[in-house]
């Protein structure tokens, strides 16, 4: 598939639902890994505009890629926003898992989920670009 490439605004999270969704029905995924996917890139690609861009006070693109072979699909998302690395996220999310309900802090679950909806993340900084890699086996 060709590479996508929108600004990094909230208005094209829509777009980039519609990209996913196109690679994972070409690589033949299930519904439910197709939608873990999607769940994936959504909450990577709002979190890359908000902290990465909005907050940072900072305009630029994200670009979108799908490599599709015949064992997984895998999704790339590089932008130049802000270094927002979703690991050093998780790593609290684990820690607030452990405590009651009530103690848990409201939100900021969605990285940890996104990142076990998926068979393999990764991220990397490449000079000043942010890569996400989302790979899903077929």
């Amino acid at each position: 598939m060709t590479t996508l490439t929108l600004p990094g605004t909230l208005d094209s999270l829509g777009a980039i639902a519609k990209y996913v969704m196109e690679a994972a029905q070409t690589a033949g995924l299930d519904k439910k890994a197709a939608y873990k996917l999607r769940l994936a890139v959504d909450e990577i690609a709002s979190n890359i505009i908000i902290h990465g861009y909005e907050e940072a006070h900072l305009e630029g693109a994200i670009d979108l890629s799908a490599d599709i072979n015949e064992s997984s699909l895998t999704i790339i998302i590089e932008d130049t926003g802000a270094k927002y690395d979703p690991y050093e996220t998780v790593a609290v999310e684990e820690e607030q898992l452990k405590k009651p309900l009530d103690e848990r802090p409201i939100g900021g679950l969605g990285v940890y989920l996104a990142i076990q909806g998926v068979d393999k993340y990764l991220f990397e900084r490449v000079g000043n670009r942010n890569r996400n890699i989302f790979v899903v086996n077929c």
